[in-house]
């Protein structure tokens, strides 16, 4: 038997060229494989994005923040920049007329009707009120998104108890249910601790100083706020108070002491509501708070 023709050198070496991929190629490849495990171990840090416009966080080194769709909650010492309690806004309403006019067509007509109809609920001149002392922003949407930054105070008593607000008897006479710790929206550049020590002063200073002026207690003096207690989180849901009207809740919360609270329930009442408002007549028809009705509840007893 002949033994098998022998293939010529040059179309041996013609077979490996085309086996083996070209340089370009292997860069390619190589640069992909890095590509995606550089992706796959940054997942974990990558930071998604929520519905609530105007939010901005701080970019600690150490910890990215990572956002879920609907809520998100973290654990850290309140941010000292001012300007991620500041809220943007987009608009400027001349008048309470003006914003119903631009909310109307972009809000259920059912729910919007019911603004300060509906029991606890409350109407467009507070709306108004809010987005021109820069407590709210709306987002140009439809429907709008309103942001609000809170501050919550965990008031912590004897015997392991909190201070919860139970519910609210309203200026038009109706009763708001409300089952949470005090809470009191920010104003524009104001820290969580600030606000805290205002939103004492201002809901239950009627009780601590025994009936007085709340304007002039020193506050600082009597609380104590837990440099270690800072905790926030963000929600997303219809607003209770403007039925239709999707609400971002930027919420801060802290925990405190203050001195002189009664040990069993009891009623403050509201320093105005709107009384630094410079638009008073607005003011006027605007639904305001104007007792608080308190109690002290087990810790486990607290809505998240």
């Amino acid at each position: 038997m002949s033994p098998p023709p022998q293939q010529p050198l040059t179309s041996l070496q013609d077979n490996l060229v085309v086996g083996l991929p070209s340089l370009p190629d292997l860069f390619l490849t190589a640069l992909s494989v890095c590509l995606l495990f550089t992706s796959s171990t940054s997942k974990s840090h990558s930071i998604t994005a929520t519905r609530c416009p105007f939010l901005s966080f701080p970019l600690n080194p150490r910890r990215f923040l990572k956002i879920p769709a609907m809520s998100h909650s973290a654990t850290s010492s309140p941010p000292s920049t001012p300007s991620l309690f500041l809220l943007p806004r987009r608009h400027n309403f001349a008048s309470p007329q003006s914003l119903s006019d631009w909310l109307k067509p972009r809000l259920p007509s059912d729910s919007f009707a019911s603004w300060g109809i509906k029991p606890g609920t409350k109407n467009v001149h507070n709306l108004w009120l809010e987005l021109a002392e820069g407590e709210t922003s709306l987002a140009d949407s439809t429907p709008p998104i309103r942001t609000v930054q809170v501050v919550t105070v965990r008031v912590a008593g004897k015997h392991g108890k909190f201070l919860v607000e139970a519910y609210q008897e309203l200026s038009d006479g109706n009763v708001r249910k409300r089952g949470r710790p005090l809470s009191e929206k920010m104003k524009p550049n104001e820290d969580p601790e600030s606000a805290a020590v205002r939103a004492i002063r201002e809901e239950l200073g009627s009780v601590i100083i025994g009936g007085g002026e709340a304007g002039v207690i020193e506050v600082e003096d009597i609380v104590r706020i837990d440099p270690n207690s800072y905790e926030m989180r963000v929600e997303e849901k219809v607003s209770d108070s403007y039925p239709g009207l999707p609400g971002c809740y930027v919420l801060h919360t802290v925990c405190a002491t203050v001195e002189g609270l009664p040990e069993g329930d009891f009623c403050t009442y509201e320093v105005e509501e709107y009384g630094a408002s410079e638009e008073k007549n607005l003011a006027d028809k605007a639904v305001s708070v104007k007792k608080h009705y308190w109690t002290w509840v087990s810790a486990d007893s607290i809505k998240p």
